[in-house]
């Protein structure tokens, strides 16, 4: 006998938001006693070897709106340009630096703030040298699969020119949209999700 389907709700749609928060981000939330602090938040210690910096992140819509209830996750290397990871071959990483960071915007302001170091300088496959970068990924509602994409630093002009990343973008016009620009102590970087200035995406 077919089951009567008039006492089933819809379930929520395959979004990544607004979960994404409760599940990955609790205390943000307001829901204590999972986590003594959210997974991700804390990525340095006072013996993390590298230059400090800060790192100010907006998810822009195609509108130039922030999005409120994105979360963001970076990937890095350590000062020396090496991984924190079992498939890190070419040394030791700082056992002091998490190399990891996970952060939801500000509901307020859509902003999101990582404490980090500048990393290291990390070889393509060919041995090649890429320039600093932070890999990102990015969720929110309405993002049905997470976006990869990085950043890379406006003040190394040298080691940016020098990329192979940087180098096979197709549009060249649309490398700017990779660099976090320097205010004061800070880097600031927008990732566009659509328009004229949509940031480059890699495959996941």
């Amino acid at each position: 006998m077919a089951q009567s389907l008039d006492r089933l709700k819809e379930s929520p749609s395959q979004t990544a938001g607004p979960y994404v928060h409760i599940g990955l981000t609790p205390n943000f939330c307001g829901i204590g006693g999972v986590y003594q602090s959210d997974l991700g938040s804390t990525m340095v210690n006072e013996q993390t070897k590298g230059e400090r910096i800060e790192l100010r992140i907006r998810v822009l819509d195609g509108t130039g709106t922030p999005l409120k209830d994105a979360l963001v996750e970076i990937w890095q290397a350590d000062a020396d340009g090496l991984y924190s990871s079992p498939s890190e071959l070419r040394g030791a990483a700082d056992p002091n630096f998490q190399g990891w960071g996970r952060q939801p915007t500000d509901t307020e302001t859509g902003i999101c703030l990582f404490r980090t170091i500048k990393p290291g300088r990390v070889p393509f496959r060919d041995g090649r040298l890429m320039a600093p970068h932070i890999s990102l990924w990015i969720v929110a509602r309405g993002i049905n699969i997470g976006l990869n994409t990085r950043l890379y630093f406006a003040d190394e002009d040298k080691a940016n020119s020098e990329d192979p990343i940087l180098a096979r973008i197709e549009h060249r016009v649309r490398v700017p949209t990779l660099i976090a620009e320097r205010q004061g102590d800070v880097y600031v970087f927008d990732v566009r999700l659509q328009g004229e200035k949509e940031t480059v995406f890699f495959d996941s």
